[in-house]
């Protein structure tokens, strides 16, 4: 069993203003207690998007422009909070592959870094121009390169950097500790063997 290696993630962008936007903003806690993370992703920043009887707010994420955007873009300190790894299965089930932000909590970072989901940082006054390319086109091309640590959107190349570990992590097909466990059984039943 190997891993998949990412290089590229390429799709639709959404802006989600907001500095500060924390895994109870991200997933409500009383959707903790779901059987399956599949059932998170309809959940999504839930009281951010419909009020207490089930009725749409307009919320950016719900607009028909930006339905299937799979690569985020928000501000500041995304994911701070508690750390629920509930927060990054929600982004991955509604369908984000990659978040672009300002700074990441450090929790929410390697959670989402776990599951294949690349957390890039952008300078503000490039968050700012791509935000402003997704709202004049929310089809424009979004390509995040992780060999070139760029962003390419209409034509503009912006720069990005992650930590460097989860790079590589990403290039190597390593991200998944489990899938690295799973990968390992020969050695694994080895060890057992001679123990």
């Amino acid at each position: 069993m190997a891993g998949t290696q990412i290089k590229r993630v390429a799709g639709k962008g959404v802006y989600v203003a907001g500095n500060d936007i924390d895994t109870d903003r991200i997933i409500p806690a009383r959707f903790l207690k779901c059987v399956t993370f599949d059932e998170l992703g309809p959940n999504l920043m839930r009281d951010e998007r419909f009020d207490v009887d089930g009725n749409s707010k307009g919320h950016v994420l719900d607009k028909p422009e930006h339905k299937g955007a799979n690569i985020l873009l928000s501000d500041d300190n995304f994911g701070c909070g508690s750390s629920r790894e509930h927060a990054p299965q929600a982004l991955q089930k509604f369908g984000f592959d990659a978040v672009i932000a300002g700074s990441f909590a450090e929790i929410f970072h390697g959670n989402s870094t776990t599951l294949g989901i690349p957390c890039l940082v952008m300078a503000d006054a490039d968050r700012a121009r791509l935000a402003e390319l997704l709202a004049g086109d929310p089809e424009a091309d979004v390509v995040i390169d992780l060999e070139a640590m760029q962003v390419t959107c209409a034509n503009n190349v912006l720069d990005v950097t992650m930590k460097e570990s989860a790079r590589e992590a990403f290039l190597a097909a390593a991200y998944d500790p489990l899938d690295e466990l799973l990968s390992g059984m020969d050695d694994v039943a080895g060890v057992a063997a001679r123990l």
